[in-house]
């Protein structure tokens, strides 16, 4: 047996709820820099004309490439450009989509022990949906930051956190902190439909089929499978919400405009920026927050069982 044993009791919804969000946080802290080369490389193209002609357009080729080149002109803290922001967004966002997935799915099935991809399926777009109602501005604010560069004049530049919301609403309106809200549920009823019910379906598959147990080795295959079936499925969702959520007010209509204005200028492989870096970071995003979510639940649900247990 690798890590903490399942605990004879079952994880409450609070336990899950603050597990997530404390697995999430742990999961980006690891991860952020490869967010940040694909959010770079996702917006690369959408100001060609205007960058052009100011001789101030940077060429990011490839993950590591990106990174290299995001060290050598902003310094190496510019990889971690809206930590503060995305802490604040898993903290809010995956203790509800991930925390409460499982209540959620039980409420679907009234209790019952039959879980069908249905009913899977459902409560990965409600918690999905319920997260980014809760969490967007964070989510607009990180993006923001990971977009901006010391090299440019053209972009806006925010210097702390707190600003960047002040500065937002102000600029732009309440409804600013909110832009791409629309793009973003959508984005994530598909991500998290994609990666709940994925690594829940690989996991029981693997359990039942072969001889791995509940256990790490068997959560690192599952969360792997889940990001690489993510990444595919949601990548032009993602990009989308990206180029939505950076553009400067009135610059699109609308989500589907953007996505319009993407496939007539850039072609539909544009859909696919940021391919690469999108996969390595959910992937292994996915792999230290599911096996850290798995073990903190059993590590929680131990001391609680331990501190009820008379002497």
């Amino acid at each position: 047996m690798v890590g903490f044993r399942p605990a004879d009791v079952p994880p409450t919804a609070a336990v899950k709820f603050i597990g997530a969000g404390t697995a999430a946080c742990i999961a980006d802290l690891f991860t952020f820099p490869l967010d940040t080369a694909k959010v770079r490389l996702q917006i690369q193209g959408e100001g060609k004309g205007a960058a052009a002609s100011h001789g101030t357009a940077v060429r990011y080729r490839g993950v590591f490439g990106t990174i290299t080149t995001m060290v050598r002109t902003e310094g190496a803290r510019s990889l971690y450009s809206g930590l503060v922001a995305g802490l604040q967004r898993q903290m809010s966002f995956a203790s509800v989509r991930i925390g409460l997935y499982d209540s959620v799915k039980s409420f679907y099935t009234k209790g019952s022990d039959h879980v069908g991809i249905g009913s899977r399926l459902l409560a990965g777009c409600t918690t999905g949906a319920m997260a980014v109602a809760l969490a967007q501005p964070t989510d607009v604010v990180k993006v923001r930051f990971q977009a901006q560069t010391s090299s440019s004049g053209l972009n806006r530049h925010y210097h702390g956190t707190m600003e960047a919301y002040k500065t937002i609403a102000k600029e732009e309106g309440i409804r600013g902190l909110w832009r791409g809200t629309g793009p973003n549920i959508v984005r994530n009823a598909i991500v998290n439909c994609t990666e709940l019910v994925t690594y829940d379906l690989i996991k029981d598959l693997l359990i039942r089929n072969t001889p791995l147990t509940d256990d790490l080795p068997c959560h690192f295959t599952s969360a792997f499978g889940a990001g690489f079936c993510t990444t595919v499925i949601a990548s032009p969702v993602d990009v989308v919400k990206t180029r939505y959520m950076n553009s400067a007010p009135g610059q699109y209509s609308g989500a589907l405009n953007c996505a319009i204005a993407m496939v007539t200028k850039e072609g539909p492989l544009a859909f696919y920026k940021g391919f690469m870096p999108s996969f390595l970071r959910l992937g292994s995003w996915n792999v230290v927050m599911f096996v850290t979510y798995e073990q903190l639940k059993r590590a929680i649900m131990a001391a609680r069982q331990n501190y009820t247990t008379p002497l």
